[in-house]
């Protein structure tokens, strides 16, 4: 279920944001009346091994979830990569595995934006350098920016 904004509505369920990795699975949630992103636990991901569908699934089951915001990594000439190939599949896969439409959005500078995000928190040292940590707030920009503007998906 691939659409920009298809027959979203805010009153009838969340949207959960995607931050697709090699490594890691940032995701964040919105709040029940789609107006703010909240960042929920980064998902580690098994090298060689597929993406834990099931425990995105879960994710959104909990959260009741019917639309999909994932990170498009594009280039920094705005193009599409053999990566964004890769995370179309698994965005497309797990929608219509869980039934959601599935939004992509330009997630370009946002793990910069993310760390930079984390820092300022004022954290202890060692709670700022966990990885998963950067992976949930980029999670969270990309749903955050496609919750103020659905129209900026791909």
């Amino acid at each position: 279920m691939h659409s920009k904004n298809s027959d979203y509505s805010p009153q009838r369920c969340r949207a959960l944001g995607i931050d697709f990795g090699t490594k890691r699975i940032g995701m964040a949630v919105s709040d029940s009346t789609n107006t703010l992103a909240t960042p929920l636990k980064t998902l580690i991901r098994r090298e060689g091994k597929r993406p834990p569908y099931a425990r995105m699934s879960e994710t959104a089951t909990d959260y009741d979830v019917c639309q999909l915001v994932v990170g498009l990594p594009l280039s920094l000439d705005g193009k599409e990569n053999e990566w964004c190939a890769e995370v179309r599949l698994m965005g497309d896969k797990l929608g219509k595995k869980i039934g959601a439409d599935v939004a992509y959005v330009d997630e370009r500078m946002t793990s910069v934006r993310a760390e930079r995000a984390v820092h300022a928190a004022g954290l202890p040292r060692s709670k700022r350098r966990e990885k998963g940590r950067v992976d949930a707030a980029a999670a969270q920009l990309i749903l955050q920016a496609w919750l103020n503007n659905p129209s900026i998906a791909r």
